[in-house]
């Protein structure tokens, strides 16, 4: 009984104890706490509170502009240099498409032959064959189109059946007519330009003669031929042409002969002199230069001294005479069937010539002959014009 009192007394100390403990720890945090809010009070607390007022600005004064002015642009050598320029890829010209069938391109070969020679009953009936079998080939097409225009400088009604030819080529475009569609194109934009109607619209005009005597090789003479158009005249330079033939007088057993240049012989040379070839002021002007060398002795006895006598100038337009001149005018005879009234030259004196090289009407002279191109044929015809 009495362990037992002890234990109850030991387990009561023990509570009290631990109560104690608890209590101590509550004081302390108590403490604690009471000093750590002290402390808080202690301190400075600063708040900012925003408060919105509104002020009124004055507005800034306008700034002044400044003056613009002009800079000017830097020199070219300052640029940088141009970059080099990509080169484009040749253009690739169209063709004449080949004709298929062999017979058709032999009759249109055959036909285009018989053209030229003006055999235009033979052209004909081979086109129209060539059309039997290829009736939409642009070459038999636009071959029948040449020969009806060629017809056309005689009967102008031919002019519409050329034209109908050339619009069926057309209407192929590029794809079935190839280079033939540009040429068909430019016939119809420009018309079919009969000869006949030029014969009023073109005309040689006065031609002036000089004869060089102080040329020393021989015999020297230069002729002008204005070659004149009618206002608002379209004139193509490749259906153009000026033929100009030289006529030499001998003397054999006594009696007097006209003959032509001799070939081989004598040189003729051809310059348009007026420049451009657009017709301004309504006129073109040809040079012909004849030179007949000194013969040597021998020939003189066989075949007569040759001297220059005179002269034939014809104008053409589409392979159609519209001008004639000859001088003297018997010589006529000689080229054209007929002759026009007062068609004499008007004679040049030594006097009348500028030559100031720059503004010469006729040339220069002796010992300064200009080397020009001699013409194509041994006819002395001028070559077409170059299209400008």
């Amino acid at each position: 009984m009495g362990s037992t009192i002890r234990q109850s007394a030991l387990a009561f100390r023990l509570s009290c104890w631990v109560l104690g403990m608890i209590a101590f720890g509550q004081l302390l945090a108590a403490g604690v706490a009471v000093a750590v809010r002290i402390e808080r009070a202690q301190e400075v607390r600063v708040e900012e509170k925003v408060v919105t007022k509104v002020v009124t600005v004055a507005p800034e004064p306008p700034k002044p502009k400044k003056e613009v002015v002009a800079v000017a642009p830097p020199s070219p050598s300052a640029l940088p240099p141009m970059p080099a320029p990509t080169p484009l890829p040749p253009a690739q010209p169209l063709a004449v498409p080949v004709i298929a069938d062999p017979m058709v391109e032999r009759l249109v070969n055959e036909a285009r032959a018989a053209r030229i020679i003006d055999d235009i009953a033979t052209a004909l009936t081979k086109l129209e064959a060539a059309r039997e079998t290829a009736p939409k080939d642009p070459s038999v097409l636009y071959e029948i189109g040449l020969t009806y225009e060629h017809m056309a400088g005689v009967d102008s009604r031919y002019a519409v059946q050329a034209a109908d030819a050339y619009q069926a080529v057309f209407d192929l475009n590029t794809e079935g007519a190839g280079a033939l569609y540009q040429l068909a194109a430019r016939k119809l934009r420009e018309g079919i330009s009969l000869p006949v109607e030029k014969r009023r619209e073109l005309l040689l005009g006065r031609i002036r003669l000089f004869k060089d005597e102080a040329f020393q090789d021989g015999e020297r003479v230069l002729v002008d031929v204005p070659v004149q158009a009618a206002p608002g005249t379209e004139i193509n330079a490749n259906d153009l042409v000026v033929k100009v033939n030289f006529f030499d007088a001998t003397k054999k057993n006594g009696q007097e002969e006209i003959l032509p240049a001799a070939e081989g012989l004598c040189q003729t040379v051809f310059d348009w002199v007026s420049g451009d070839f657009d017709f301004v002021g309504g006129e073109e002007t040809l040079r012909v230069t004849y030179i007949l060398p000194p013969q040597e002795l021998q020939q003189d006895h066989l075949f007569g001294k040759r001297s220059y006598y005179g002269y034939t100038v014809e104008l053409f337009y589409k392979e159609e005479l519209i001008d004639h001149v000859a001088w003297p005018r018997h010589l006529s005879a000689r080229g054209a069937d007929d002759q026009r009234p007062n068609d004499s030259p008007e004679f040049i004196t030594e006097d009348m010539i500028d030559l100031d090289p720059v503004n010469a009407l006729l040339g220069p002279k002796h010992g300064e002959v200009p080397e020009l191109p001699l013409p194509s044929g041994p006819d002395g015809a001028v070559p077409p014009l170059p299209v400008r």
